[in-house]
């Protein structure tokens, strides 16, 4: 199985999985419920199919590190969109609903995944990719959002070992350094992406990187 498709089909289970109770509790994503966190995975897997199928004529633009920007500091939550997601997430009303739209719209982005062609072109955000970068891309998109959707509940499954280490590489790709390999790759993620604070073991073992951090994607 592709480590998209492994690694969203874990995320979907996730989701699946919650009690009612959970989508009222805070997840890792700074100032969203794990409600407004599904509601943002459902946009993330309707990106992904429409995507799929917009092809691109010219060559590739970039790869899956260059797929993400490196913002400054982390988003305020003002943007239009960031802003929208709370107030969407909530006129779902019933967490049924939520789990219903993102199963429906994330398996069928795992089931395009599977059927699109990997050496193939695909147009987003004024960037052309190949389907395998896109999807190498979305790897790591699924399993910090994993991470985020976990962070505050201990009882639900988190990423897959696989899942975690390949999106372990592809952030040690956009920071253009591995990390110190006495991290797990949970912790890699969280610590690089300003998801957790370091221990102050963990800052010398970072070395010079650990001015460069957090890593803010967009």
């Amino acid at each position: 199985m592709h480590p998209f498709s492994r690694s969203w089909t874990a995320l979907l289970d996730a989701v699946a999985g919650l009690p009612d109770e959970d989508f009222a509790k805070p997840s890792g994503c700074r100032g969203w419920l794990v409600r407004d966190l599904v509601c943002h995975l459902v946009i993330d897997a309707q990106d992904v199919l429409i995507t799929l199928v917009t092809p691109a004529d010219g060559p590739a633009t970039t790869d899956a590190p260059g797929y993400w920007d490196l913002l400054p500091e982390p988003p305020a939550g003002d943007d239009p969109l960031d802003a929208l997601i709370p107030r969407l997430a909530a006129a779902y009303g019933e967490p049924r609903l939520l789990k219903h739209h993102i199963d429906d719209v994330g398996t069928a982005a795992v089931r395009a995944a599977g059927l699109a062609d990997p050496a193939a072109r695909v147009r987003t955000q004024d960037m052309v990719l190949t389907v395998a970068d896109y999807l190498s891309a979305y790897v790591l998109e699924g399993t910090l959002h994993h991470l985020d959707l976990v962070a505050r509940l201990p009882d639900a499954p988190g990423p897959p070992a696989e899942t975690l280490a390949v999106a372990r590489t592809a952030l040690e790709a956009v920071a253009g350094t591995a990390f110190p390999a006495s991290l797990a790759d949970a912790d890699a993620l969280r610590i690089a992406t300003g998801r957790r604070t370091p221990t102050s073991a963990q800052t010398a073992e970072l070395g010079g990187l650990a001015a460069r951090l957090p890593l803010v994607l967009g």
